[in-house]
C-alpha cells in the first residue's frame, strides 16, 4: 500500500492491518524456513509496510497528545 492510502485509514484500521501483516509475515518466515517460499521479496515488503503504518500511528499520537 502507498503512504497516501495508509494515511486515509483510521487508527483502528491501521492497528488491525499491522496485526494482519505481522501474521502474514510470520507465515512467510515459516515457509522460508521450509524452503517453500515463492517470493522472498514479499517479506521485505511486508516489514516496510508495517514500519510505515507504525510511523503513521506514532505521528498521529504526537500530534494529538505529545509523547507518552
Amino acid at each position: 500500500m502507498k503512504v497516501n492510502e495508509l494515511r486515509k485509514l483510521s487508527s483502528e484500521e491501521l492497528t488491525s492491518k499491522i496485526t494482519e501483516s505481522k501474521k502474514e509475515l510470520f507465515e512467510l518466515r515459516l515457509k522460508q524456513s521450509t524452503g517453500s517460499l515463492d517470493k522472498p521479496s514479499k517479506i521485505r515488503e511486508l516489514r516496510k509496510n508495517v514500519a510505515r503504518m507504525k510511523t503513521i500511528l506514532r505521528e498521529r499520537e504526537l500530534e494529538n497528545g505529545g509523547e507518552q
